[in-house]
């Protein structure tokens, strides 16, 4: 409507003061009801296609949509692990900070295991302890052992020094010396190899289940600590009714959802027709106006643009997809943040919107081969763009009017 009142202030209205001041003809008289198009004609025709081109020229490099939302993604409240609640720690709609307990499991299994660990690492401990003793007992052995080796072998050699010099020592007797020292060096080795195990088993063995039972006692812990639930992020908990008994599972059963602190306050999510594809640009100017703030004009800028129209996407199945079968085309997804800070505080999450999008040719009229006709083409394309931005302001008074009053709310 606005177009067509600004393109008539062009066609008909000149048109209508030609037939006037010129021809002499009055209106009601000459131009009537009956006669207004014979009359007018060239100043309608004139009217309509000018006023068709506007709004194409418009619409095209300045897009317009009302698929405007502060999207904002929540957490949903899961324990790591399937358990029944023990203690709760907050109630709904409270506001948690970063690492604040919100709830707890019965931790009885897992604080059984950590003890047995604990109990694990005091018997190797202990274990430690028994074996240092038998090192030094087997140090004791090593040398007795020694000594009775030692003795043998000095009265092997006396009595093999008689026999040499023809005393009265029979060779048996020198026989049995010899295999009495060969006993006595196997119980020298026997007692060498003992007090090498022992070491072994201090040096490796009892250190190795040592450090399983400290695993044990490290994995024990941190099942304990699945146990009790933090909130992630700061934020306020949303739909948490759960009590001491409920039993949560981490796959059906979720215990809540926690909204974030900046859910839905940095950026808004709009989706502009395909045709707009050529057109919006990551860096563009636009405006918003929210339902959820009435009145105002919020300036913005283009952040990102998807690359991609959502509604094509193919999650593959057994079956084989038609293309008739595919949603009606879906829209291209910009991202739109304020331009200056805090301009989205008040707004509540969730909120829908209505948003202009500006295309700016600064940079290719400032171009110094820039043709006469392409400059005249851009500046009216710059300049159009403040009629959408008329648009979008009588747009923001009347929403609260077609809301509460026309939309019976």
């Amino acid at each position: 409507m606005f177009e067509l009142l600004l393109c008539s202030m062009l066609t008909v209205f000149p048109d209508y003061l030609f037939r006037r001041y010129v021809q002499d003809k009055r209106l009601g008289r000459d131009i009537n009801l009956y006669t207004v198009w014979y009359e007018l004609r060239w100043g309608i025709t004139a009217c309509l296609l000018l006023t068709v081109s506007l709004i194409t020229l418009i619409f095209y490099y300045h897009p317009s949509t009302k698929n405007v939302t502060a999207i904002f993604r929540t957490v949903t409240i899961l324990p790591e692990t399937t358990g029944r609640v023990a203690e709760v720690f907050v109630g709904l709609n409270a506001k948690v900070k970063a690492g604040d307990p919100l709830f707890r499991l019965d931790s009885s299994e897992q604080e059984a295991a950590k003890e047995t660990a604990l109990r694990q690492i005091d018997e190797a401990t202990a274990a430690t302890a028994v074996a240092q003793t038998e090192l030094a007992a087997a140090d004791g052995l090593i040398q007795q052992a020694q000594g009775a080796y030692q003795q043998a072998l000095d009265e092997l050699a006396t009595r093999q020094e008689l026999l040499r010099r023809k005393a009265d020592v029979s060779v048996r007797e020198v026989e049995r010396l010899q295999i009495t020292a060969d006993g006595r060096k196997g119980a020298l080795d026997a007692a060498v190899a003992n007090k090498r195990t022992i070491e072994t088993r201090l040096s490796s063995l009892l250190p190795a289940q040592k450090a399983s039972a400290e695993a044990a006692l490290a994995q024990a812990q941190v099942e304990l600590n699945k146990t009790l639930v933090r909130a992630g992020v700061a934020g306020t908990v949303q739909q948490f009714t759960l009590r001491p008994g409920d039993v949560v599972n981490t796959m059906i059963r979720p215990a809540g959802i926690l909204v974030p602190l900046e859910a839905g306050r940095v950026a808004l999510i709009a989706g502009f027709g395909q045709i707009e594809a050529q057109v919006m640009k990551k860096g563009m100017i636009a405006e918003a106006t929210c339902i959820g703030k009435p009145f105002t004009i919020i300036p913005m800028v283009v952040t990102d643009v998807q690359d991609v129209i959502a509604a094509g996407q193919l999650r593959p199945t057994d079956q084989l997809i038609d293309v008739g079968q595919i949603a009606q085309g879906g829209t291209l997804t910009v991202f739109l943040e304020a331009l200056y800070p805090g301009q989205l505080e008040g707004l509540p999450p969730g909120s829908s919107c209505i948003a202009n999008a500006y295309t700016n040719n600064h940079d290719a009229l400032a171009a110094k081969d820039i043709g006469t006709g392409k400059s005249v083409f851009l500046h009216v394309v710059d300049t159009v763009g403040l009629v959408h931005a008329m648009i979008l302001r009588m747009q923001a008074l009347m929403l609260p009017v077609q809301t509460l009053v026309f939309g019976g709310h």
